[in-house]
């Protein structure tokens, strides 16, 4: 069984912020944040986001002052050293700059961010990738288009990374590490039903579900698909040549009932129907617990699910577990997964943009994200240093990554279950795929568009 990449906690952590059904941080900030604020504290808007000017443009020994960086405590608890390293690159640079790096939470990190933007903004500050777009809509973030190229590999970002940092064109930030999904699975089962190697097209993986649905029990599901799985489900409309929404001249447009989205729709309700017992009325949050207790072969997971499944107070720590890719139409690539992960932005209103910048690159470039992947094993923000990982079926999968639509109102989608209910409605046989996707594209332009 292959290493275990991130710890639950971890990468639990990300995923939650990214929209995934994970559990979030509760461990409490080593430093309050420099502002506090209450839930209806507004964002700030600009009318420019515009580079703010900053004393490191020349720099120096000469330079002093106090750059201000906001991490969440994943990095106060899973990587302080390279947090320190980072600090020491750059005082080589500013020795007279002190960092002040405050960690937040993931519970009220907005909450403080929406307060500190109307006052005294931070000037590096860690947001979750799907939490980006309407501070970036809003000009709330400084555009660093003009110095993109500065930062290390930022030509070979992932792309669900890189996504969430681009809005209109520009670049508004930079990718800081990720989370993949895979289909995580019990070895004892594949060894029964004569499965020597993981499948690697979506043909084999059906033939491998029918070889372990010969061999498991009859309440097991081969495949345990949750029937509101969207992030697992959009995965297939992104790999059959699909997306969820597209934006011409300013004005968004659903794509689902479009012939790609729709084939692949397809293709997974034929596979769901064929090996998964799951009920098609739930989510995918509780579906570590259901393969623990015995409920399936194979789930469609996050790498933190791997050791939640095996967890000794909650699990199954006997059960033998390994994953792979879900494998795409054909052998040369794995279907595109999701990514969950966090961005380093830097506030339009901050006076040290370009300290900000330094600071961001000392810490995400190539010497500190290669540190940062050699010690605690994320994935990280570029596919030059997924080799770091060896042969972690999860950094195999984020080669191939997809993103939700940048468009400000897209949390109006995700919160109001417009996909998970499509989606249930499909798996459940309540509407044929053309229906439903008909009724979530009507919906998602409503929501998409409106002011």
């Amino acid at each position: 069984m292959k290493a275990r990449y991130l710890t639950a906690a971890t990468l639990a952590a990300v995923l939650a912020v990214a929209g995934c059904s994970s559990k979030k941080s509760s461990t409490p900030p080593a430093a309050s944040a420099s502002a506090s604020g209450s839930s209806s504290a507004a964002v700030a808007t600009s009318s420019s986001a515009a580079p703010a000017s900053s004393s490191a443009a020349t720099g120096g020994d000469t330079a002093s002052g106090t750059l201000t960086v906001w991490l969440q405590n994943d990095a106060q608890t899973g990587w302080p050293k390279e947090v320190a390293a980072a600090q020491t690159a750059f005082n080589a640079k500013f020795p007279n700059v002190k960092v002040d790096v405050q960690y937040q939470t993931w519970a009220d990190h907005l909450t403080k961010l929406d307060a500190a933007l109307a006052a005294s903004p931070p000037d590096v500050v860690e947001l979750g990738n799907t939490e980006t777009t309407k501070y970036m809509a809003n000009g709330a973030l400084a555009d660093i288009t003009a110095d993109k190229g500065k930062f290390d590999n930022s030509a070979t970002w992932l792309k669900g990374l890189a996504d969430s940092v681009t809005y209109g064109g520009k670049t508004f930030g930079v990718p800081y590490y990720a989370g993949a999904r895979g289909v995580i699975y019990s070895t004892a089962a594949f060894t029964k039903a004569g499965i020597t190697a993981p499948p690697t097209t979506l043909d084999e993986l059906k033939a491998d579900g029918d070889k372990l649905k010969a061999v498991i029990p009859s309440t097991q599901s081969a495949l345990y698909w949750p029937g509101k799985e969207w992030y697992g489900a959009m995965s297939f409309v992104y790999g059959y040549g699909g997306d969820i929404a597209s934006n011409t001249g300013g004005k968004w447009t659903a794509d689902l009932e479009q012939p790609a989205a729709i084939a692949g729709l397809t293709e997974l309700k034929t596979l769901v129907n064929d090996l998964s017992k799951a009920p098609a009325d739930i989510d995918e949050s509780k579906q570590d617990s259901a393969m623990a207790q015995g409920q399936a072969a194979m789930i469609y997971g996050n790498g933190w699910e791997e050791g939640a499944v095996n967890d000794p107070k909650t699990g199954n720590p006997a059960l033998k577990i390994d994953a792979f890719p879900m494998p795409g139409k054909d052998a040369s690539a794995p279907l595109p997964t999701f990514l969950g992960g966090s961005d380093l932005m830097i506030p339009a209103a901050s006076k040290n943009l370009a300290w900000a910048e330094e600071w961001i690159n000392d810490f995400t470039g190539q010497a500190g994200m290669t540190a940062l992947v050699n010690d605690a094993k994320p994935i990280p923000n570029t596919t030059s240093l997924l080799s770091l990982l060896g042969t972690s079926p999860f950094a195999a999968a984020a080669k191939t990554s997809w993103f939700v639509p940048t468009a400000p109102n897209w949390a109006d989608v995700e919160s109001q279950n417009v996909l998970q209910n499509m989606l249930s409605s499909i798996l459940s046989g309540k509407s044929t795929i053309e229906a439903a996707t008909k009724a979530a594209d009507t919906q998602i332009n409503t929501i998409l568009n409106g002011s």
